[in-house]
């Protein structure tokens, strides 16, 4: 119906109620400016503008469409700035998917800190195991991933985020609990919760080599996926659980957390991306939490 340099004409001209000074502010002589303004009225079929040798007034109609003109400029102009932003990667949306455990502590503190330092772009969370995660990247459902260590055959781009040890969680009761650290001869004896090969893999293959490696076979009691339900069963006294040390910040009652005998185990989580993602806002992300969680580590 008309364009926006029309109505940036016809809001100048309502404003000055004088083509001469609103030709000035638009940088254009006065002539073309009143042919704008007679386009702009044939397209809406409408006068919007009284016009005598001594004054310009607004019409009623004039008076009404002066306040949707400033708004749709406003809006235009927003528009245009908000892509610009988007292109630029400092607005727009990112999906992260994230394990269980990066759930418990770092996940919150990320997203708080990103409040204030990324307030224009929102980041959107979906908690996946690796392999899921996996997956999710492979069909753009997700842009960054919180993954454990991937096998060689993924050609993702990846950097280390965390590696934190590993701890023996004890009921109260437990004799164990007392012990300022535990050695291999004091699981010879104790019936452990342990982590599903499949669902767990990750954390049933580092525990059981670590363990063989000391020469422990412990009894294990129950196989489970995720380390809440374990130190569910832990709480109640069913066994005792080796897990990673955030899983601290689930704050069960009636567990202590026990350092082991090598403190050099580590369950490690790494951001994981694609190369060749589309995204204008990973970067801004993928930077801002790189330098988060080395900022945590420090």
């Amino acid at each position: 119906m008309f364009e926006l340099f029309q109505l940036r004409c016809f809001v100048v001209v309502a404003e000055e109620l004088h083509f001469g000074r609103a030709a000035a502010r638009l940088f254009m002589t006065q002539p073309p400016l009143s042919r704008q303004i007679q386009l702009l009225e044939h397209a809406l079929g409408v006068r919007l503008l009284e016009r005598s040798t001594r004054a310009v007034t607004l019409t009623t109609a004039g008076q009404s469409f002066y306040m949707n003109a400033r708004y749709l400029l406003k809006q235009a102009d927003q528009a245009a700035i908000e892509a610009r932003r988007i292109d630029t990667g400092q607005a727009g949306r990112v999906t992260l998917g994230f394990t269980a455990v990066a759930g418990y502590d770092l996940i919150p503190d990320l997203l708080s800190a990103a409040k204030t330092e990324l307030p224009a772009v929102d980041i959107l969370l979906k908690e996946m195991v690796t392999l899921d995660q996996i997956a999710a990247l492979n069909s753009n459902i997700i842009d960054l991933g919180f993954m454990r260590p991937l096998n060689a055959r993924h050609s993702f781009a990846k950097e280390l985020l965390i590696a934190e040890p590993l701890m023996l969680a004890v009921h109260v009761s437990n004799p164990l609990a007392r012990k300022r650290s535990i050695r291999p001869a004091d699981l010879k004896s104790e019936s452990l919760i342990m982590h599903s090969p499949d669902e767990g893999k990750y954390f049933y293959n580092l525990i059981t080599a670590f363990l063989g490696a000391a020469g422990v076979h412990p009894s294990y009691v129950q196989y489970l996926e995720q380390n809440h339900t374990i130190l569910s069963l832990v709480r109640k006294g069913l066994g005792a659980a080796i897990v990673p040390a955030s899983a601290q910040h689930l704050q069960f009652q009636n567990i202590v957390f026990k350092p082991l005998w090598k403190s050099e185990i580590q369950a490690e989580i790494y951001l994981v991306w694609r190369a060749d993602s589309h995204n204008p806002a990973l970067a801004q992300v993928r930077e801002f939490t790189l330098k988060h969680c080395r900022r945590i580590a420090a």
